[in-house]
């Protein structure tokens, strides 16, 4: 069947998202992690012009769908004369190819969508070179996954002997890219570790917020400090790591910083890419573990933040912060096993006194205030 040509005069694609129930997704409440693939959709700038959800029992490795959903697929996107096609499931390079040109439509999955936010997002000149190594890193594996019968070129001096494939000249294009932001990288790393070494022979207390994406942890870090970093009601809001000066009780003087949210299946590429960053939190006295009490998948949340502490080497002391109270009905809330995770405390940031449990528990919080400093050269690369 031939797809008619679409009318529309805007810019913007059409755009269908799908949203893939497969038996190796690992959410418990799908419809929460559909819920949070639209939410990505939207915080990426699109809206939709079609919803699709799939239910598979089993998957194609060729294409992810079976051929059955595969029609029915391409018959929407024939009807809808849909240009783009987003899936809620990663997709390895062999299956976007081979759906891009079944559906003849651009696309693209999870991982992608993911990036484009952070690439969309980054602020400071660390958090951009970090996001476009995670982007260079993506369509690297795009292009080793794809198979050598792209076209070879000359062989050299008087073109004997094999070329290079395109497919060669690309990645080595992009690993030298890659090459000159990891040294890029590196210089700013250097004055990171300048001036944190210079802020740990100050014996002054680091704190750092952690949690899932759109758990409120700018929110109290504002509110805390009586700072303005952005935050807003939408996934990856702060990229950049914040760092501010928090007076408890009017005397005692700690340093809080605000860190990027974690997702469920965050992709490597940006794991890899930022852990440069939350390095700072091999620094910490204390981690707080923002958790959006309102969010249904609020359990599902805080394990994948700390799966993710765990992957990156982190085991510090932690109070958990169950936030967002002012959304929950005060008797469900007296149900939910909250005593699972001590210790904690209850906060919102819309009511008066919503902060008071967490100011007390940090005013009073000795141990990370009498603990000996961190000895940063136990931190420092050795050198060859």
């Amino acid at each position: 069947m031939t797809k008619p040509i679409a009318t529309e005069t805007a810019s913007r694609p059409r755009t269908l998202i799908v949203g893939v129930d497969s038996p190796y997704n690992p959410t418990a409440n799908i419809e929460g992690y559909f819920a949070e693939f639209r939410e990505l959709v939207r915080t990426n700038g699109i809206v939709p012009d079609k919803e699709v959800y799939i239910k598979l029992r089993q998957t194609d490795p060729g294409n992810l769908l079976t051929q059955g959903k595969l029609q029915e697929l391409l018959e929407i996107c024939n009807n809808e004369n849909i240009e783009e096609v987003i899936f809620s499931e990663p997709l390895n390079g062999k299956q976007e190819r081979n759906l891009s040109a079944l559906l003849r439509c651009r696309v693209f999955d999870r991982t992608q969508l993911i990036l484009e936010i952070f690439e969309k997002g980054a602020v400071s000149a660390e958090g951009k070179i970090q996001v476009n190594l995670a982007m260079l890193s993506h369509k690297k594996s795009r292009l080793a996954n794809r198979g050598n019968s792209m076209s070879q070129q000359g062989g050299g001096i008087g073109t004997r002997g094999p070329g290079k494939t395109q497919k060669q000249t690309d990645i080595e294009h992009i690993e030298h890219l890659m090459l000159k932001l990891n040294r890029d990288l590196v210089k700013l790393k250097q004055v990171r570790d300048t001036q944190r070494k210079h802020r740990l022979t100050s014996k002054i207390p680091l704190i750092c917020l952690v949690g899932y994406t759109n758990a409120g942890k700018s929110s109290i870090l504002n509110a805390l400090t009586k700072s303005d970093v952005l935050a807003e009601d939408k996934l990856f809001a702060t990229l950049d790591t914040t760092t501010r000066e928090l007076f408890l009780a009017g005397a005692k003087k700690v340093l809080l910083s605000d860190t990027v949210g974690f997702i469920q299946q965050l992709p490597h590429q940006l794991i890899e890419a930022f852990k440069a960053t939350l390095d700072e939190l091999q620094y910490a006295h204390l981690l707080l573990q923002v958790v959006d009490i309102s969010d249904t998948n609020w359990r599902a949340h805080s394990a994948t933040v700390e799966a993710v502490l765990k992957d990156l080497g982190i085991n510090k002391p932690m109070l958990y912060i169950f936030n967002k109270i002012d959304k929950v009905d005060p008797i469900v809330l007296e149900t939910l096993p909250l005593h699972l995770y001590e210790p904690h405390v209850l906060t919102s940031t819309y009511t008066e006194g919503g902060l008071d449990e967490l100011r007390a528990y940090l005013t009073n919080w000795a141990p990370a205030l009498a603990q000996p400093q961190i000895n940063y050269e136990e931190f420092t690369p050795d050198k060859d």
